[in-house]
């Protein structure tokens, strides 16, 4: 568990300070490409939850937030689920703590990818771009999908053979 609290503390770490440089180096009005056609870099900012979701009940989600990252902090330090399942769960909880920690410090969280590929598909399907979105997102994002391939994929056990004997 020391390496995975090193592990959680360096990505928080890493997810707050991409923020508190995105404050001090973007607009809010103009994206910076990073790779021409494929990633830019814009500020924004979001009081709800992916595809601002929930907009405004910003303390009710930090708490939520924080709730889901102590629980699963805690979970993995009892438990110690090995493997795909303990790495999906720590990058959940540095998620939920790293969104937690903007809206403590700012009042929203601040986001700052925008992905031209996922805005074309999503612009699509339903007529509008992606979210911009952070660090901490992504690290949410790829531990669910994680997750889900893990159980997905999972070996099922071997149900009890019934043998008769005569």
């Amino acid at each position: 568990m020391p390496v995975a609290l090193l592990i959680f503390a360096v990505l928080i770490g890493l997810d707050q300070w991409l923020k508190v440089w995105s404050l001090g180096h973007l607009q809010t009005d103009t994206y910076t490409p990073v790779i021409q056609n494929v990633l830019s870099l814009i500020l924004t900012f979001n009081t709800g939850a992916a595809w601002n979701l929930f907009a405004g009940a910003t303390v009710f989600l930090a708490v939520l937030r924080v709730g889901v990252g102590i629980g699963l902090l805690f979970y993995l330090s009892k438990q110690k689920p090995q493997g795909i399942t303990f790495w999906s769960l720590l990058l959940i909880a540095v998620g939920a703590v790293g969104n937690a920690i903007d809206v403590f410090w700012y009042g929203k969280v601040i986001d700052m990818f925008y992905s031209h590929q996922l805005s074309w598909v999503t612009q699509r399907i339903y007529g509008q771009p992606f979210p911009i979105f952070n660090l901490a997102d992504i690290c949410i994002v790829s531990g669910t999908i994680l997750l889900m391939a893990s159980s997905l994929f999972a070996r099922k056990p071997e149900a009890p053979r019934n043998t008769l004997e005569a």
